[in-house]
């Protein structure tokens, strides 16, 4: 599900740490408090994640109820944007990105010394 992300429009990812621990209420609130955005929008998947980068949680408004994922990869952690206060939108090819472990925000791009050699 949230690979595929079938009929998600919109894509919010909220910068920074969130508390893993909060619930629906708790992320709707931040989205609401914190952001000055609708966590009502049918569509918008919010994504955020805790301080050990390992695992994400999503809120979706689906038009009668909310529905909340929770993702723990196994391997590796999310390259996860960390400004502070921010929360931004990406596309649907950043959000696969951001899923496969890469920033899509800030991506850090390094020369390589093949490249610099000559």
């Amino acid at each position: 599900m949230l690979y595929e992300a079938h009929g998600i429009t919109k894509f919010v990812v909220v910068c920074g740490y969130t508390d893993l621990r909060k619930g629906i209420e708790g992320l709707s609130q931040l989205v609401e408090g914190t952001f000055g955005l609708t966590p009502f929008e049918t569509g918008t998947l919010f994504l955020f994640c805790g301080k050990r980068g390992d695992r994400i949680k999503a809120l979706l408004w689906e038009g009668n109820g909310f529905l909340l994922l929770y993702k723990r990869f196994e391997n590796g952690s999310l390259s996860w944007p960390r400004t502070p206060k921010d929360a931004v939108c990406i596309s649907k090819h950043e959000y696969r990105l951001l899923l496969q472990g890469l920033n899509p925000v800030r991506p850090k791009i390094r020369e390589s010394l093949a490249s610099t050699a000559f």
